[in-house]
């Protein structure tokens, strides 16, 4: 089955051009002003107008109020909702007040926290399956940090899902080898300093998941 990517934390358009011109099913946009990948409302707004239809717009988000929800999905025509930190009753409620595809975001140490995802059934759309960040760090992922993928072997999974934390060109046929991902979503991996993209490293994990 053929392999899909999500290129998250864009914010030149240099960057989203090369994950578009490489083949990204979905960009993400950060909508969290701690992330040194956050974007604003007018740049938002800039990267959306050179988003082709064929491409999905992802909005990443921790636990939203709906000011902020209502303002990035104006400003990003976004089609899809990536919610960190979220509970399942204000996921629904976001599913209900906006009806765009919703994302729950799941994160993993361990293979109980895999159990995590079950509350969504009815709610997401998709599970993305992330490392759990180390107690403290101000971020909910995009630390570069990756889980044992092999507490995925076996796993009987409720909804549709994807795979992200500690991806990059080298390592991500190995994750899709091992796991059976047919989604992978990297930040990152893909970074020459926090927050700033490569494009050379956007295609060469692009070609590493053609290749899968």
């Amino acid at each position: 089955m053929p392999v899909s990517a999500k290129i998250c934390g864009l914010s030149t358009p240099e960057t989203l051009d090369a994950a578009i011109a490489g083949g990204a099913s979905h960009v993400g946009l950060v909508f969290f002003p701690p992330s040194p990948r956050h974007v604003g409302r007018d740049r938002a707004a800039q990267l959306a107008a050179r988003v082709p239809q064929r491409v999905a717009r992802v909005g990443v988000f921790v636990n939203p109020d709906d000011s902020t929800l209502d303002s990035a999905i104006e400003a990003g025509k976004l089609a899809v909702l990536q919610l960190h930190q979220t509970s399942p009753e204000r996921a629904a409620a976001i599913k209900a007040r906006t009806g765009l595809e919703l994302w729950a975001a799941v994160a993993v140490r361990t293979r109980a926290d895999l159990d995590g995802a079950l509350p969504y059934q009815g709610i997401a759309d998709r599970i993305l399956f992330d490392a759990k960040t180390p107690p403290g760090a101000a971020l909910p992922g995009g630390m570069g940090v990756r889980f044992d993928w092999t507490l995925l072997h076996g796993f009987r999974h409720a909804l549709p899902w994807a795979l992200s934390g500690g991806l990059d060109a080298v390592n991500v046929g190995e994750a899709v080898l091992g796991t059976g991902a047919t989604l992978v979503d990297v930040s990152s991996g893909l970074e020459s300093a926090p927050g700033i993209k490569d494009p050379a490293k956007i295609g060469a994990f692009l070609g590493a998941v053609a290749m899968c």
